[in-house]
């Protein structure tokens, strides 16, 4: 379990280093900008639609690595989806995608690509489902997750 749980945070690391996705659209159809107060991620999105099908989506913003990381993995699972398929996509696709278990205090900044993607296309800004799982953490514990950025 260790080797597979190294190879899963180099996988992460690899998403955080060398974003897919990540810029800004010529066009776009919906867009939403978010941001996650526990740590200070802030994540945008513009996605260009085909019919309902999302054919093409970029990423912008900057945060901690589970936050940039999880934008870069899902971006490609979610062109080609529906928005009614988006619309269903709750804390377990993020945390499939990215491949560990997130901790109750990071669990915000995972979904926080899922949210922002689901703002753009629903007009919602409500977190995803299972994102009550999170934990509120004190002023203290958000501060010291902001200084590991």
């Amino acid at each position: 379990m260790i080797a597979m749980d190294a190879l899963y945070r180099e996988y992460i690391l690899d998403h955080y280093k060398n974003p897919r996705n990540f810029g800004e659209l010529s066009e776009s159809d919906a867009q939403f900008e978010d941001r996650n107060p526990l740590c200070g991620d802030v994540l945008g999105v513009q996605i260009k639609l085909d019919g309902d099908r999302v054919e093409d989506l970029r990423f912008h913003g900057q945060g901690c690595a589970i936050s940039q990381a999880a934008a870069s993995i899902i971006s490609d699972e979610l062109k080609g989806k529906t928005v009614g398929e988006i619309a269903e996509l709750d804390r377990h696709f993020v945390v499939e995608e990215l491949g560990i278990d997130l901790s109750p205090t990071r669990l915000k900044c995972g979904l926080l690509s899922l949210k922002v993607v689901q703002g753009a296309l629903l007009g919602t800004d409500e977190w995803p489902r299972g994102a009550q799982d999170a934990v509120d953490v004190s002023p203290q514990e958000a501060a010291r997750m902001r200084s590991e950025l």
